[in-house]
């Protein structure tokens, strides 16, 4: 007889996981593209370091902002939710008894197994089972605001310092290459990585947050460059 063991499911990862990758991603890219376009406009590479670092603070205030508002407002759906249920579960046990049983049913198992182990559930933890087989709701899914708005300005931060960084290191005249060149590169690395983490396969998720970036730069450097010339 095998031990019994604890798997580590990837799943278990995908909150804290999306915000991470979604702020780096953000950092890099929103960064890097500032920074360019401000560079095809701009006569010195004073200009384009405060437009940067301007950016960088904005964006990660932002993305905690809109991350926190938005993690809250699912999390407010799941509260109700959870409300609602320990409500029906006080009011209406046996018809709470007969939904359970049903869910089981509707999954494959016999009748008459399923009303035992709805039974089963039940008297351990009523609200636990239904939270989990009624409404979906598992430790590693239910949504956690705070954690999803530091992450993502944590990692919203750490983006954004590479193309500022490369911004610094390298002669005015080049900034625009570099910094396209070097956080392309990052930004592929981050896919990759993301992908890993993930469980999935690496190149397609590499060459899609590839292309996106160097489009995305592509676009606000033409526009930096119109809008210089214009001026």
């Amino acid at each position: 007889m095998h031990s019994l063991h604890r798997e580590n499911h990837l799943v278990e990862r995908i909150g804290w996981l999306r915000a991470a990758v979604l702020g780096a991603n953000d950092g890099i890219i929103s960064t890097a593209s500032l920074v360019v376009g401000v560079a095809a406009a701009a006569k010195s590479a004073d200009e384009v370091m405060v437009a940067g670092v301007a950016g960088l603070v904005a964006g990660a205030m932002s993305m905690a902002a809109g991350e926190y508002v938005s993690v809250s407002s699912q999390s407010d759906t799941e509260q109700a939710d959870m409300a609602r249920e320990r409500r029906e579960l006080t009011e209406q046990p046996e018809a709470e008894l007969d939904e359970l049983t049903q869910i089981y049913v509707d999954r494959g198992v016999e009748p008459g197994l399923a009303r035992q182990v709805a039974e089963q559930m039940t008297a351990r933890d009523a609200f636990a089972a239904h939270s989990r087989d009624e409404l979906g709701l598992a430790g590693h899914t239910i949504a956690r605001p705070v954690q999803a708005a530091l992450t993502s300005a944590a990692t919203f931060a750490v983006g954004a310092a590479v193309p500022l960084a490369i911004a610094v290191m390298v002669p005015a005249a080049l900034i625009s290459w570099a910094v396209s060149a070097g956080s392309l590169i990052c930004l592929g690395l981050l896919g990759a990585i993301g992908a890993r983490i993930g469980g999935a396969e690496v190149l397609k998720p590499t060459v899609r947050v590839t292309f996106w970036g160097a489009f995305a730069m592509a676009a606000t450097w033409a526009i930096g460059a119109l809008v210089g010339h214009a001026v």
